[in-house]
């Protein structure tokens, strides 16, 4: 019984795991809809939503621009973010932190640093002594790491999102270049953790403008591969990407358009970036030359002169896009000295010739790992804002050998809407159209480990494996398990990169650690004390690499076997009853549980993989544990790279995301099947009861960081308190400096106010003395006291104003409202009268009204008028500085109870049939009644032309379908409210005959 029950387990906890995904996705409908994405460039962001009724937008900033430069000031009191922080560079470059992404996940010794110092030595940086890490000195009060820089730039784009969205938001995807390592993919993430952002996924930017793409071109993919490039020059770095557009067969909503990423090839330096430091550089040579014998100090070691240069080597680079020259000029650049210099475009390429020559190498880069050809390549776009810069097109056209470069997406926008489509796509508030994304590993990930072997009786050695678990250019997310099956006792192994032959001796230093982590396991030798009888499967752990593109070691378990005879009793009620709830969800097999990965997996048993020739026994496997996103029938997609083969001869049996699952593979069940068994027919398994049963024993891990420790927790919670202080304090600030300004506007539009004629008018000399000496008080308090006035003290003294000349502003505004609301009160009082006597000559036996009703509408009329000539008549005595007794508000009053007696006459007229007429002697009506039918006996039938009367009566027109559910037929509009449904004529034409009783 205890068996039973026990393997039950995975279909019960599928169906709480499905319970609570209805319960989460109903508490996610209550919460915020919005989703946001934020394209983090080195030089400016690009932030975008999606809320209900506004699909793919981009967020305008503060300054109504589509980009936010990524600068930020950070002062002791105050911080400034956007372009009031580049505005700030000049003024203050110490504090002005930008390009700080360069120093993400990498360490003090790393080359980036050192260049990153030279670039900009007027930033002081310290180190941490635990993780080796950099921080900006801004005082020695103030200092800032990397991560929590970009923390307060992700959350200043949330604002700008929540402003522009009107709700709140926390759910964002974010773009990370696609060359980004672990350790920097963590310093992303950790961010996000200080912003307080939920990050749906880390995408890389190619990848999102590749999405991009192909969501506007959607119709233009069928099933024949279409292979793009698209190069990528942005600020501060150099991507270009192969991407294969496809519609392929999925599980879940058939046949459906796919990207996959095929190759990439990458220049971490080459951007604009350089390209103005090179002119900045270029543009101090001149000005030092100018200033030649004066003894002047070199420019370069001035700060603030050299921010200068480089803003107007921004300019000068986008204006020589266009233009073969320009003049630079900036005034008072230093010592109140001003420079100015003509500088041509030939000038500057030969300033960056070198760079030129480098742009080739990412699509050689691209092609290597894509294994393909340019003839493969059926367009080149173009992406980023440095390829806007003439000679970089020229040198890549050349390179690539097309007749023109793409140039037919946004080159600015198309990773923020990628992204912002991912977005949407993963939050659970939209439903989208489907777009598979195939990303691929960059940097191949392998699994390492030592053990013993006895090669000659008595002689033991060490003997050191390694098995490829990402492969270069694989795709994912995906999971994947590594089976140990030659250890009974606690052992440790590591995770490092594979083979990084493809970069260069340069970019290898950049890259840091290529040792990721190394763990440690605990409780291999007491599972297997627990489970003596039991045959060992080997140890199991279970690897995720998420969309994310970070590595995770979810678990990892020692599983055992043995065989138990089936007792033929019968299954116990709650058995059946698990039964019966897995088959109505399909089984234990659900997607929900293929993905959560627990369950499903322990279930399975993964054949092991050869071992090497000379020493049999020796099994290490390796299995992917999710299944692929691509069912058969898929269009056969290019093979992957060749280099995941394990070195020595020695193999692991790997599954690609685009291979057949195990299910779908009746032969391949039948040999590697669980337990490798075969599964026997019906007959022998009733002669056969025996079965295996699987124990599962979960292992200690022990993770040692080697690449780049995370912060520690507390760290981490000081970081996101830090935060969360400056952002509190920048919002009390802003909150402070509204109300300082809001009164000081009040001060100045009364002090004007006071000399119009329609408030002199309403007000008498010393009225207007006593408010103009509060306000000229309140000015002088403003300016001496009001700096240092709390938020409070500066609305209380604003109340005060307010309430002093309330009376005044009262008498202004109802004066400017009289002759609006008295010409409409006139205006309805005549139509009242005039329709309260049309109703009186109405003929009585056609009169719908009462005495009563035109009665009453009377008396509300003549009141009404009573009201306005007295109340008039009293506002004329008094005089215009006092309060006045006509108010606009009476005057909207009295229109509403007459408009009320007015229409509910009206509406009665609407609704009401008229009476029947009487029948002359010869049995005819005298006038045919409006709603007689052309069926009664008597009635004289107007037959249309060129019928007789012996035709078939004309039958009602069937209802037409519309497409919209039933009882949505929108109503025919017959009046205003009171109008009783039931009293309205068909659509369609006919008309009911009355009953006697009906009237």
């Amino acid at each position: 019984m205890t068996v039973k029950v026990r393997r039950q387990r995975p279909r019960r906890r599928v169906f709480w795991a499905l319970v609570a995904v209805l319960l989460a996705d109903l508490l996610a409908l209550s919460d915020t809809l919005a989703v946001m994405s934020v394209d983090l460039g080195s030089e400016s962001m690009k932030v975008a939503i999606v809320k209900p009724g506004v699909p793919m937008e981009i967020v305008l900033n503060k300054e109504s621009r589509r980009k936010t430069p990524v600068i930020v000031t950070l002062k002791e009191n105050e911080r400034f973010f956007g372009d009031s922080a580049a505005s700030m560079a000049i003024k203050n470059p110490k504090a002005t932190l930008r390009y700080f992404q360069h120093l993400l996940g990498k360490q003090a010794d790393n080359p980036h640093v050192a260049l990153y110092q030279a670039r900009f030595p007027e930033h002081e940086l310290t180190f941490d002594p635990q993780r080796q890490t950099v921080h900006f000195q801004i005082s020695p009060q103030l200092q800032f790491s990397p991560e929590e820089v970009l923390g307060m730039v992700l959350n200043y784009s949330r604002s700008l999102a929540e402003d522009f969205a009107e709700q709140p938001i926390k759910d964002a995807v974010i773009t990370v270049p696609v060359f980004f390592n672990q350790a920097e993919r963590r310093a992303v993430l950790q961010a996000a953790r200080m912003a307080g952002l939920k990050v749906l996924q880390l995408i890389n930017d190619n990848t999102a403008a590749a999405l991009s793409y192909g969501v506007f071109r959607r119709k233009d993919i069928n099933t024949t591969a279409q292979n793009i490039m698209f190069y990528d020059m942005g600020s501060g770095s150099t991507v270009c990407t192969i991407v294969t557009y496809q519609m392929v067969k999925t599980k879940e909503a058939g046949m459906q358009p796919q990207l996959q990423i095929r190759g990439v090839g990458f220049d971490r330096t080459l951007g604009g970036l350089e390209m103005e430091l090179r002119l900045r550089e270029h543009l101090a040579g001149l000005f030092n030359e100018q200033r030649k014998g004066q003894r002047a100090k070199d420019v370069r070691e001035n700060p603030r002169a050299m921010a200068k240069l480089l803003r107007e080597a921004n300019r000068l680079k986008t204006v020589l896009s266009a233009n073969a020259d320009h003049m630079a000029q900036i005034e008072g650049l230093m010592d109140d000295v001003d420079f100015k210099a003509k500088v041509t475009r030939v000038e500057f390429e030969e300033l960056c010739a070198d760079l030129f020559e480098r742009v080739p190498g990412p699509v050689q880069q691209a092609l290597q790992s894509a294994e393909m050809s340019l003839d493969e390549i059926e367009q080149v776009i173009l992406v980023g804002g440095a390829t806007r810069v003439p000679k970089v097109q020229e040198v890549l056209l050349k390179a690539v050998g097309k007749e023109e470069l793409g140039k037919n997406i946004n080159a600015d926008e198309a990773a923020a809407m990628g992204a912002v489509y991912q977005a949407a796509a993963l939050s659970k508030a939209f439903k989208v159209k489907p777009f598979v994304v195939r990303d691929a590993v960059v940097y191949p990930i392998l699994v390492e480990f030592t053990r013993e072997v006895e090669e000659e009786p008595g002689v033991h050695s060490l003997k050191h494996n390694k098995r490829v678990l990402f492969s270069r250019m694989g795709p994912y997310p995906q999971r994947k398990v590594i089976t140990f099956n030659r250890y009974s006792h606690d052992f440790n192994f590591h995770i490092n990169y594979g083979d990084l032959g493809f970069l260069g001796p340069e970019d290898l230093r950049v890259f840091g650690s290529q040792n990721l982590t190394t763990v440690k396991l605990k409780g291999v030798g007491d599972s297997f004390k627990k489970y003596p009888d039991y045959e060992s499967k080997g140890i199991k752990a279970h690897f995720n690499l998420d969309e994310s593109g970070v590595l995770s070691l979810d678990r990892v378990e020692s599983v055992f076997e043995t065989l138990v005879e089936d007792s033929p009793e019968e299954e116990s009620t709650l058995t059946k009853l698990g039964n019966t709830i897995s088959s109505l969800f399909g089984g234990g097999t659900t997607p929900d549980a293929k993905e959560n990965g627990t369950d499903t997996v322990q279930e399975e048993e993964e054949n092991p993989a050869e071992g090497s020739k000379d020493e049999p026994g020796e099994q290490v496997e390796l299995k992917e544990e999710a299944e692929a996103p691509v069912e058969d029938g898929s269009q056969p997609l290019p093979p992957e790279p060749k280099g995941d083969a394990a070195p020595e001869g020695e193999k692991a049996t790997e599954k690609e995301n685009g291979d057949k699952s195990e299910a779908q593979k009746p032969s391949e069940k039948a040999e590697a099947g669980p337990e490798g068994i075969a599964p026997a027919p019906e007959g022998e398994k009733k002669q056969k009861p025996a079965r295996k049963q699987r124990m599962v024993e979960e292992i200690g891990v022990e993770l040692v960081v080697l690449d780049l420790p995370d912060l520690p927790e507390d760290k981490l919670a000081q970081s996101v308190q830090k935060l969360q202080d400056l952002t509190l304090r920048d919002l009390e600030k802003q909150e402070r400096e509204k109300a300082a300004n809001s009164l000081e506007a009040f001060i100045f539009e009364t002090q004007d106010k006071l000399y119009q004629p329609e408030y002199q008018e309403v007000s008498t000399e010393e009225q207007r003395e006593e408010i103009s000496g509060k306000l000229s008080a309140a000015s002088t308090w403003l300016e001496d006291e009001g700096v240092g006035a709390t938020t409070v003290m500066l609305k209380e003294k604003l109340a005060e104003l307010r309430k002093l000349c309330q009376g005044l502003f009262f008498r202004v505004e109802e004066r400017k409202k009289w002759p609006e609301r008295l010409s409409a009160l006139d205006n309805l009082l005549n139509h009242s009268s005039m329709f309260l006597k049309g109703a009186r000559l109405i003929p009585e036996m056609d009169q719908i009204f009462t005495e009563v009703e035109m009665t009453t509408l009377e008396k509300v009329i003549n009141e009404t008028w009573a009201w306005k000539n007295a109340t008039l008549a009293e506002q004329a005595k008094l005089p215009a500085t006092e309060k006045p007794v006509l108010l606009s508000k009476d005057i909207e009053a009295k229109m509403m109870a007459l408009d009320r007696e007015v229409q509910y006459l009206l509406n009665k007229a609407k609704f009401t049939k008229p009476r029947p007429r009487p029948k002359d002697k010869n049995g005819t009506r005298a006038e045919p009644p409006l709603n007689a039918s052309a069926s009664d006996q008597g009635e004289k039938v107007i037959l249309p032309a060129g019928q007789t009367e012996d035709a078939e009566p004309i039958s009602e027109p069937e209802k037409v379908e519309t497409g919209s559910e039933p009882g949505d037929t929108e109503p025919l509009e017959l009046g205003g409210p009171g109008a009783e449904p039931e009293q309205k004529e068909q659509s369609t034409g006919q008309k009911r005959p009355l009953k006697n009783d009906e009237l």
